[in-house]
């Protein structure tokens, strides 16, 4: 038992190492290509990912929000959706949060804080709602519902943020959120600069929730059932539309609470930017490469926001162009979508090591 344990998570763990190795081995090619010093470039890297308080700080910013989206979308393929509408999801609860934040401005922060995170949340998931419903009730399919519900959000952001949510001036912003609603910084004390808050603290503790819905209570039983065969649930009495919505419902609320969360502890404002956030599309290549599970969106999540982190840095001291890295995170997804491919590698080689191991074990019978 103990064996086929250890091999159900190797073979779990095999697929996305090996797409992480292929991957920065592609990097190196890229740098060299370039005529620039591969060992220089990921070192300057580490550097900026990990070589300070305030790196480490940056990392932990950039990695807050890809916990949350990445265990949005990862709850979500559990119940067999492809929630594609993390980004929309996520800029809803940036809205949410936004308005609640300056227009309950006078609460205390006991009452402030929560209730500005929770209007977040409630946001992703009513907007993670209505292509929950189509799907349960009328077989439309999530990914052409979800896409065109990001667009939806984009517009309608753009329209709030440029009138009625305006602030007073030119710029295209929210007010700023009441100083009651907004996260507390976790290195406060070392200066302005350190941006890292409370959020990292709050996705770590949904992973850990996400995992005891998932395995330890009835509702999570029936999402994973629905999501391995929605027939045989049906057929064992699970109400299969009912989980698709439910499903739908958590994986918007974890999207909005990312969004919430980038307002009250980083940008205190809704900024119109007219374009993705890109927290959410980036969200299904932390999912893929964590295998769905908690831990591995946690440890996915950390490695992305080490390389944003980290990117910036590689530039300077190296002098190798950012943009390699965001076709390192590319070619990550491009493998860990490829999962038969990479599979079929990790099969061969067990194979041949089983192959030249297995005279010596003829001659150990013998």
């Amino acid at each position: 038992m103990m064996a086929m344990r250890k091999g159900i998570v190797s073979g779990r763990l095999a697929s996305p190492i090996l797409a992480l190795m292929l991957a920065l081995s592609t990097g190196i090619i890229l740098i060299l290509w370039a005529g620039k010093d591969p060992f220089k470039a990921y070192g300057a890297l580490l550097i900026g990912a990990f070589g300070n308080l305030q790196n480490i700080s940056e990392t932990l910013v950039a990695m807050t929000p890809l916990v949350l989206t990445g265990l949005s979308i990862a709850l979500a393929f559990h119940c067999g959706l492809f929630n594609i509408g993390a980004e929309g999801q996520f800029i809803l609860g940036q809205l949410g949060a936004a308005w609640i934040g300056y227009a309950l401005a006078g609460l205390p922060m006991i009452l402030h804080l929560p209730v500005t995170l929770l209007f977040g949340m409630a946001a992703g998931a009513l907007w993670a709602l209505i292509p929950g419903l189509l799907k349960a009730y009328r077989g439309v399919h999530e990914v052409i519902n979800t896409i065109m519900m990001n667009y939806i959000a984009l517009y309608l952001a753009n329209y709030l943020v440029n009138g009625p949510m305006m602030a007073k001036g030119f710029l295209p912003v929210s007010p700023e959120i009441s100083p009651a609603a907004r996260l507390p910084r976790l290195l406060a004390f070392m200066g302005a600069n350190y941006r890292a808050n409370a959020g990292i603290i709050l996705a770590i503790s949904a992973a850990m929730a996400v995992y005891y819905i998932l395995w330890h209570t009835t509702i999570g039983y029936e999402i994973r059932a629905v999501g391995r065969n929605p027939q045989a649930a049906r057929y064992g009495g699970i109400n299969v539309p009912s989980n698709l919505v439910k499903a739908m419902l958590l994986s918007g609320a974890l999207s909005g609470m990312a969004g919430a969360i980038h307002i009250m502890g980083i940008q205190y404002k809704f900024v119109d930017i007219f374009t993705w956030t890109g927290y959410g599309f980036d969200g299904i290549a932390v999912a893929l490469l964590g295998g769905n599970h908690p831990v591995g969106v946690v440890l996915s999540a950390l490695l992305f926001g080490a390389l944003t982190s980290g990117a910036a840095q590689m530039q300077i001291l190296a002098g190798v162009p950012k943009q390699i890295i965001t076709i390192v995170q590319s070619i990550i997804i491009l493998f860990v979508a490829a999962e038969k491919f990479l599979n079929y590698l990790v099969r061969s080689r067990g194979r041949n090591i089983s192959s030249k191991s297995s005279p010596a074990k003829e001659a150990e019978v013998a």
